[in-house]
Protein backbone atom coordinates (compact mmCIF):
# COMPACT_ATOMS: atom_id res chain seq x y z
CA UNK A 1 0.00 0.00 0.00
CA UNK A 2 0.99 3.35 -0.91
CA UNK A 3 0.81 6.93 0.97
CA UNK A 4 -1.45 8.04 -1.61
CA UNK A 5 -3.55 4.83 -0.81
CA UNK A 6 -3.08 5.56 2.92
CA UNK A 7 -4.38 9.14 2.13
CA UNK A 8 -7.18 7.84 0.01
CA UNK A 9 -8.58 5.55 3.11
CA UNK A 10 -7.99 8.53 5.19
CA UNK A 11 -10.21 10.62 3.47
CA UNK A 12 -12.46 8.15 3.01
CA UNK A 13 -12.93 7.47 6.58
CA UNK A 14 -12.72 10.63 7.88
CA UNK A 15 -15.59 11.64 5.26
CA UNK A 16 -17.54 9.12 7.01
CA UNK A 17 -17.38 9.85 10.83
CA UNK A 18 -18.01 13.46 9.51
CA UNK A 19 -21.41 12.39 8.36
CA UNK A 20 -21.75 9.44 11.17
CA UNK A 21 -21.26 12.41 14.17
CA UNK A 22 -23.54 14.87 12.20
CA UNK A 23 -26.25 11.64 12.26
CA UNK A 24 -25.57 11.15 15.79
CA UNK A 25 -25.54 14.84 16.79
CA UNK A 26 -29.08 14.73 15.39
CA UNK A 27 -30.04 12.10 17.49
CA UNK A 28 -28.64 13.67 20.54
CA UNK A 29 -30.69 16.57 20.04
CA UNK A 30 -33.75 14.83 19.14
CA UNK A 31 -33.13 13.20 23.34
CA UNK A 32 -32.76 16.19 24.52
CA UNK A 33 -28.63 15.32 25.07
CA UNK A 34 -27.72 19.28 24.41
CA UNK A 35 -24.20 18.87 25.27
CA UNK A 36 -23.37 15.32 23.92
CA UNK A 37 -24.90 17.30 20.06
CA UNK A 38 -22.59 19.73 20.81
CA UNK A 39 -19.40 17.12 21.32
CA UNK A 40 -20.65 14.89 18.25
CA UNK A 41 -20.73 18.52 15.98
CA UNK A 42 -17.41 19.25 16.90
CA UNK A 43 -15.82 16.10 16.40
CA UNK A 44 -17.63 16.38 12.76
CA UNK A 45 -16.11 19.75 12.57
CA UNK A 46 -12.71 18.26 13.15
CA UNK A 47 -13.32 15.27 11.09
CA UNK A 48 -14.26 17.60 8.21
CA UNK A 49 -11.18 19.39 8.86
CA UNK A 50 -8.65 16.04 8.68
CA UNK A 51 -10.61 14.98 5.21
CA UNK A 52 -10.29 17.94 3.39
CA UNK A 53 -6.46 17.98 4.60
CA UNK A 54 -6.26 14.91 3.05
CA UNK A 55 -7.89 15.67 -0.07
CA UNK A 56 -5.56 18.66 -0.56
CA UNK A 57 -2.55 16.60 -0.08
CA UNK A 58 -3.91 14.30 -2.56
CA UNK A 59 -4.04 17.05 -4.84
CA UNK A 60 -7.96 15.89 -4.93
CA UNK A 61 -8.98 19.54 -5.12
CA UNK A 62 -8.47 21.59 -8.51
CA UNK A 63 -9.96 24.39 -10.56
CA UNK A 64 -14.08 24.77 -10.29
CA UNK A 65 -14.44 23.87 -14.05
CA UNK A 66 -12.38 20.41 -12.71
CA UNK A 67 -14.08 20.52 -9.63
CA UNK A 68 -17.61 20.17 -11.08
CA UNK A 69 -16.03 17.77 -14.48
CA UNK A 70 -15.06 15.34 -11.70
CA UNK A 71 -18.46 15.64 -9.61
CA UNK A 72 -20.35 15.29 -13.00
CA UNK A 73 -18.49 12.22 -13.37
CA UNK A 74 -19.06 11.05 -10.04
CA UNK A 75 -23.03 11.26 -10.02
CA UNK A 76 -22.92 9.74 -13.50
CA UNK A 77 -21.48 6.80 -12.70
CA UNK A 78 -23.39 6.79 -9.28
CA UNK A 79 -26.56 6.71 -10.95
CA UNK A 80 -25.47 4.72 -14.19
CA UNK A 81 -23.56 1.77 -12.73
CA UNK A 82 -23.46 2.09 -8.73
CA UNK A 83 -26.72 2.16 -7.43
CA UNK A 84 -28.57 0.20 -10.35
CA UNK A 85 -26.29 -2.80 -9.01
CA UNK A 86 -27.33 -2.27 -5.43
CA UNK A 87 -31.36 -1.68 -6.41
CA UNK A 88 -31.05 -5.48 -8.11
CA UNK A 89 -29.20 -6.93 -4.87
CA UNK A 90 -31.68 -4.94 -2.25
CA UNK A 91 -34.65 -6.49 -4.38
CA UNK A 92 -33.00 -9.60 -4.76
CA UNK A 93 -32.20 -9.87 -0.27
CA UNK A 94 -35.90 -8.27 -0.15
CA UNK A 95 -34.49 -5.03 1.64
CA UNK A 96 -37.37 -2.34 0.44
CA UNK A 97 -36.26 -0.23 3.21
CA UNK A 98 -32.72 -0.43 1.49
CA UNK A 99 -34.16 -0.50 -2.28
CA UNK A 100 -36.00 2.93 -1.54
CA UNK A 101 -32.99 4.58 -0.06
CA UNK A 102 -30.76 3.01 -3.28
CA UNK A 103 -33.42 4.94 -5.51
CA UNK A 104 -34.13 7.88 -4.57
CA UNK A 105 -30.32 8.44 -4.13
CA UNK A 106 -30.38 7.39 -7.21
CA UNK A 107 -32.80 9.62 -8.79
CA UNK A 108 -31.20 12.96 -6.99
CA UNK A 109 -27.87 12.01 -8.63
CA UNK A 110 -29.33 11.94 -11.92
CA UNK A 111 -30.65 15.53 -11.03
CA UNK A 112 -27.54 16.38 -9.51
CA UNK A 113 -25.51 15.44 -12.59
CA UNK A 114 -27.34 17.54 -14.34
CA UNK A 115 -26.89 20.83 -11.79
CA UNK A 116 -23.38 20.19 -12.38
CA UNK A 117 -23.32 20.36 -16.14
CA UNK A 118 -25.69 23.45 -16.64
CA UNK A 119 -22.95 25.04 -13.77
CA UNK A 120 -20.11 23.81 -16.30
CA UNK A 121 -21.91 25.53 -19.23
CA UNK A 122 -22.55 28.61 -17.70
CA UNK A 123 -19.29 29.00 -15.33
CA UNK A 124 -17.99 31.75 -17.64
CA UNK A 125 -21.34 33.86 -17.39
CA UNK A 126 -23.64 32.33 -14.40
CA UNK A 127 -26.92 33.51 -13.82
CA UNK A 128 -27.91 33.74 -9.96
CA UNK A 129 -29.58 30.64 -8.92
CA UNK A 130 -31.32 29.39 -5.79
CA UNK A 131 -30.84 25.92 -4.76
CA UNK A 132 -33.82 24.14 -2.55
CA UNK A 133 -33.21 20.62 -0.84
CA UNK A 134 -35.75 18.35 0.35
CA UNK A 135 -35.14 16.91 3.85
CA UNK A 136 -36.26 13.34 3.28
CA UNK A 137 -34.64 11.93 -0.25
CA UNK A 138 -31.82 15.27 -1.14
CA UNK A 139 -33.71 15.71 -4.22
CA UNK A 140 -32.00 19.33 -5.44
CA UNK A 141 -34.22 21.80 -7.44
CA UNK A 142 -33.03 25.38 -8.77
CA UNK A 143 -35.09 28.73 -7.75
CA UNK A 144 -38.35 27.20 -6.32
CA UNK A 145 -38.98 24.10 -4.20
CA UNK A 146 -42.16 21.96 -6.21
CA UNK A 147 -45.69 21.89 -4.44
CA UNK A 148 -44.18 17.99 -3.75
CA UNK A 149 -41.34 16.34 -4.26
CA UNK A 150 -41.52 14.71 -7.65
CA UNK A 151 -39.53 11.54 -6.18
CA UNK A 152 -40.57 10.94 -2.20
CA UNK A 153 -43.46 12.79 -1.86
CA UNK A 154 -42.42 15.57 0.79
CA UNK A 155 -44.51 18.04 0.79
CA UNK A 156 -42.41 21.79 -1.00
CA UNK A 157 -42.72 23.55 2.06
CA UNK A 158 -40.29 21.33 4.22
CA UNK A 159 -37.52 21.69 1.22
CA UNK A 160 -34.74 23.97 2.86
CA UNK A 161 -32.45 26.51 1.00
CA UNK A 162 -29.04 26.01 0.45
CA UNK A 163 -26.51 29.46 0.61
Amino acid sequence: MSTMDDLSEAFAGESQANRKYTAFARQADKEGHTQAAKLFRAAAEAETIHALEHLRVMDGIGDTASNLQEALGGETHEFEQMYPAMITQAETESKAAAQRSFSNASAVERIHAGLFSRALESLANPQPVDYWVCPVCGNTVEQEPPDRCPICNTPGEKFFRVD
